[in-house]
């Protein structure tokens, strides 16, 4: 949706705050209705809202010039998969692991790791939920689901990503990665988890805690909304730490915008010119970090 035709900013915050688990769905849909004047036009803004996948093709799943597919690896035990997408013509490429939303593993992700081997990188996007079945269908379930999910374990999971995606026949072993809410602060995360990860470029994701900050080992590109107030609260103190520490890093607010919106499937929050400059700048950091395919 453009800026201008931007919907009430009153019903994108009620939305995340019930996404993100600070607001329960009755409560969401009691208050959205009150919003939106009666539940039919409640029912309609929530359409709104919400994902809608058939929108998830910037780069179609059977483009030529891509091979994609489901793989996976052992993390201590635990069979993790996902979803890898490489160019079809490159020996060799840099690696991304792509951390997802909330969400799980879902259309818009695959097509997200899509895109990034189009720009010549092995794009691996893990499923989180993968010992507990993988990502389910259902959004609401999903997003259960991974709140339920034990964060130092889950860290655990997706950094053994990392080594696998290196010793990959296909890369050129020099990994980075890319994370979405909840999964830019996985990969904030990861950036301070003693990784062997050479770059991490977070989006809109919850930030690290001051004291984690020291153990930073990656160059981080971080992206934020300029509405995303739940995110923005912890920002100064974050950039403070970085600066404190001499941690390389880049940071960017795009202002007008709200959280998410980078994500092309949700017409409410997606805002275009913002995706594509945050976008330009992501390819950049990751090819001056990680090298171009051979």
């Amino acid at each position: 949706m453009s800026r201008e035709g931007r919907m009430d900013q009153r019903a994108i915050r009620l939305w995340d705050a019930y996404t993100h688990g600070d607001v329960g769905r009755r409560e969401f849909f009691e208050r959205l209705t009150e919003l939106a004047g009666d539940a039919a036009a409640a029912t309609t803004l929530m359409a709104t809202l919400q994902n809608d996948y058939a929108r998830a093709s910037s780069v179609a799943e059977g483009d030529a010039r891509l091979v994609t597919g489901t793989a996976g690896y052992d993390a201590a035990g635990t069979r993790m998969s996902g979803y890898l997408a490489r160019p079809k013509e490159a020996t060799r490429s840099p690696g991304v692991i792509v951390v997802h939303e909330n969400r799980g593993l879902n259309p818009h992700i695959r097509d997200v790791a899509r895109r990034l081997a189009l720009q010549g990188f092995l794009a691996f996007a893990p499923d989180a939920l993968s010992p507990l079945g993988g990502t389910p269908a259902d959004e609401d379930e999903a997003r259960a689901m991974i709140q339920g999910l034990d964060r130092e374990q889950t860290v655990a999971r997706l950094a053994a990503a990392v080594p696998y995606l290196a010793g990959h026949p296909q890369s050129t072993g020099r990994v980075g990665a890319v994370g979405f809410c909840w999964g830019g602060g996985m990969v904030n995360r990861l950036a301070a988890a003693g990784t062997a990860l050479a770059a991490v470029v977070s989006y809109y994701g919850p930030t690290l805690p001051a004291e984690e900050v020291p153990r930073v080992s990656a160059p981080l590109l971080l992206h934020y909304a300029g509405l995303d107030e739940r995110i923005n609260a912890g920002v100064p103190a974050f950039a403070a730490a970085l600066e404190q520490h001499g941690k390389a890093y880049q940071m960017h607010r795009y202002e007008g915008v709200n959280h998410a919106f980078n994500n092309d499937t949700n017409a409410a929050r997606y805002d275009q010119a913002a995706a594509e400059l945050a976008w330009g700048r992501t390819i950049a950091f990751l090819r001056q970090h990680l090298g171009r395919p051979q």
